[in-house]
């Protein structure tokens, strides 16, 4: 039958799984191997609807690839793990495809089941929207974005009577992948809107849109448009790339003769550096102009390391070089801050104009320049518009558990710094992952050591108060708890204690334990010192606890801000009581203030 060996050998092995098949198949008869639909498929409408919607399936190489054209030219190209089925779709993706109304598009998919394609379509909903932000592991009065990953907080900048929050982004799956912009604006700092992504990558940027900084272009330097809007990121296959407004952010157009820089780095943030009588200017035009464009960015220098690189142009297009800062990594961070404040908001609390700086301030002791990076340790210095001079050895810290990448809002009113982190916690239900920090108003003050930087979160948080409950100053006996009913996982808690002879200050909320340490000097593993306070019986030394618990996360800030920590929580849970007490010895409660808040995304 067979002509020879090999070829019997041949017909054997293809046999074999065959029949393998067959005999492990529950019924006894062959079942077809299911192999990835490798077909191309595609389909055309009419835009008239806000959505392009997508199933999603979570376990996977997200093999599929979704290729978006209006009017014959790509708008979006995605990788994704489309869901082969509806009863596989673990939740929906989507493209706002609202500006396109009335365009023709098409949409082309690679390597998707005939069902999965299907539902890929125009939607003016998204399947399942009614479950946002009711799920049990999502914050309720800090933002995070409605579906897919999260990472660096981007392009923050006050513009028009808005907060822009733009941030990294993979809309399609729940791991980094995908680097886009998202996009989100607030009028006052603690309801926000999610809009639609800005920077896209492979169709708008050539690679990926990594991070980077928003300023505002008030006198029209680059030509895009007295005030336009404008963001500097790192395009991954050129170098850092511009992109620009003039419709108050609604969509972008990417400058073509990007990238502006080019050096081994990323994540560029450009601020305005205004000049008093002790700067010599770039040159006339920047005399011109009263000042001059600074870029800080993340380099690799043969020479420097790792270092905070400084360029300088007075048009945002063309760059000088100026100099180099050893010992920093990704997402650098550059700004200068009043000394001791009379109250918070910086230039604007001081007599100053927003923008702008205090005459002679590059030599004064009322204002110094901060620089740090995505690890947010911070230095204090001297900053000339081209050199920044540190007044100390090492770096201090403010900032302790998952905090990073953090940035602040540029051209804020009242020369205000509030800063938003990405806090690196991972979210163990979709559609949504990773969490954003609550904005935090940034300040310098003096201390025992020094100049320090203090971050407490904004006073905006008081609007949101439903109930707020209180107990009278009074002693603390060793383990006797002093407590107050809440009825709410949502908190913001305050506490001023003087320690006493107590050795532990444990302060309670639902699925929370905060500890100080007295003799440890520690608010849980972060380094605290008392303050004075009035002289009593037990003691001077005074702490104050602030606790923002929301849901999946935590926030710990001491001493007004001395020290902030991150870290993660329980999911929904149900409220009792908040209670301190304290341990080993006495103390006395000054106050403790237990405040409900509402949720941002139900008013």
């Amino acid at each position: 039958m067979f002509k020879s060996t090999a070829m019997r050998r041949k017909v054997m092995l293809g046999i074999l799984p065959v029949l393998a098949t067959v005999l492990l198949s529950p019924t006894g008869t062959y079942a077809k191997p299911q192999t990835s639909d490798t077909t191309r498929r595609e389909k055309t409408f009419t835009v008239e609807n806000k959505y392009l919607v997508m199933p999603i399936q979570n376990k996977g190489k997200g093999n599929t690839v979704i290729h978006l054209s209006i009017d014959g030219k790509e708008v979006r190209r995605y990788k994704l793990q489309a869901a082969p089925s509806a009863g596989e779709t673990d939740w929906y993706a989507f493209f706002t495809i609202e500006n396109y109304k009335g365009k023709q598009a098409r949409v082309e998919v690679e390597r998707a089941t005939e069902e999965g394609f299907a539902l890929i379509r125009p939607s003016d909903t998204i399947p399942g929207e009614e479950n946002f932000y009711k799920e049990p592991h999502r914050p309720q009065f800090h933002f995070s974005q409605k579906v897919g990953w999260n990472n660096d907080p981007n392009g923050m900048v006050w513009h028009d009577g808005k907060w822009h929050l733009f941030f990294q982004h993979n809309p399609t799956g729940l791991a980094h992948g995908n680097m886009t912009w998202g996009h989100a604006t607030s009028t006052d700092l603690v309801h926000w809107k999610q809009q639609g992504d800005k920077l896209f990558p492979a169709t708008m940027a050539a690679g990926s849109c990594f991070s980077g900084g928003g300023t505002v272009d008030k006198m029209n330097t680059a030509g895009w448009g007295k005030n336009a809007l404008v963001l500097f990121f790192t395009d991954t296959s050129r170098g850092e790339a511009v992109a620009y407004s003039t419709d108050g952010g609604d969509t972008f157009t990417y400058y073509e003769g990007n990238p502006v820089v080019k050096h081994k780095g990323r994540d560029p943030k450009v601020i305005w550096y205004a000049y008093d009588e002790g700067d010599t200017p770039l040159d006339d035009k920047a005399k011109d102009l009263g000042g001059h464009w600074v870029m800080v960015v993340y380099d690799e220098h043969p020479q420097h390391g790792r270092n905070a690189a400084f360029y300088t142009s007075t048009n945002l297009k063309d760059w000088t070089e100026q100099s180099h800062l050893p010992g920093y990594f990704e997402c650098t961070e550059l700004f200068e801050l009043p000394v001791d404040p009379p109250s918070p908001g910086g230039y604007g609390a001081t007599g100053g104009k927003a923008g702008t700086r205090p005459a002679s301030s590059k030599d004064s002791a009322g204002t110094r320049w901060v620089i740090f990076a995505a690890d947010a340790r911070y230095a204090i210095g001297r900053f000339d518009g081209k050199v920044f001079t540190p007044d100390h050895k090492d770096k201090y810290q403010v900032h302790w558990g998952p905090y990073y990448a953090s940035q602040t809002f540029d051209n804020a009113p009242d020369g205000r710094k509030i800063q938003m982190a990405w806090l690196k916690i991972h979210a163990p239900t979709g559609p949504f992952n990773q969490y954003f920090s609550f904005p935090h108003e940034l300040t310098l003050r003096t201390t025992a050591d020094g100049i320090r930087m203090f971050a407490k979160p904004v006073k905006e948080i008081e609007t949101l108060r439903a109930k707020s409950h209180r107990a009278e100053a009074q002693d603390l006996v060793s383990g006797k708890a002093v407590t107050v009913p809440v009825g709410s996982d949502s908190l913001d808690v305050r506490l001023t204690v003087e320690v006493g002879t107590a050795n532990r200050i444990v302060l309670e909320l639902p699925g929370r334990s905060v500890g100080y340490d007295v003799k440890g000097q520690k608010l849980n593993n972060a380094p605290l010192a008392p303050v004075d306070g009035p002289s009593t019986k037990l003691g001077t030394g005074r702490i104050s606890i602030q606790v923002l618990a929301d849901r999946w996360l935590t926030e710990i800030i001491g001493n007004d801000g001395r020290v902030c920590i991150s870290g993660g929580g329980p999911a929904k849970i149900e409220a009792g009581a908040v209670s301190v007490t304290a341990q080993g010895g006495n103390a006395k409660l000054l106050s403790l203030e237990a405040h409900e808040l509402k949720s941002i995304w139900e008013n």
